[in-house]
């Protein structure tokens, strides 16, 4: 498996995680010229970007420390943008990594860290 397919089945992961708790899918791969936000979703009064990161190994350390504070200025940003095209600024919002580790197929092992950095 490549890297953009990785991506892609960790990010379809990430959403069945999500809709098994009770979230709302708002959003997916939500795209401006500045930058990208992976999962928008509802959960209670919560507004909630999320950042997915897949591994295959720990190799080169987990998915949350691939969300540096570059990236995460990255997706404040479009979070921002997208706040202000739907008119959501009132909104309660909240930033989640959701880590993917692959390691065994069948078995994937999903971490979500809630309120994992904000603005």
């Amino acid at each position: 498996m490549n890297g953009v397919e990785k991506g892609r089945c960790g990010e379809d992961l990430a959403v069945v995680f999500l809709l098994e708790r009770g979230y709302r899918i708002l959003n997916r791969n939500w795209r401006v010229k500045s930058g990208e936000i992976d999962i928008i979703a509802e959960y209670g009064r919560y507004l909630i970007f999320c950042e997915v990161k897949s591994r295959s190994s720990l190799r080169y350390g987990s998915g949350a420390e691939a969300v540096d504070a570059r990236k995460q200025q990255r997706i404040l940003r479009t979070a921002m943008l997208y706040l202000q095209r739907y008119n959501r600024l009132s909104s309660l919002c909240r930033f989640d990594v959701i880590e993917i580790l692959m390691t065994s197929p069948e078995h994937p092992e999903i971490r979500h860290i809630q309120n994992a950095f904000g603005a």
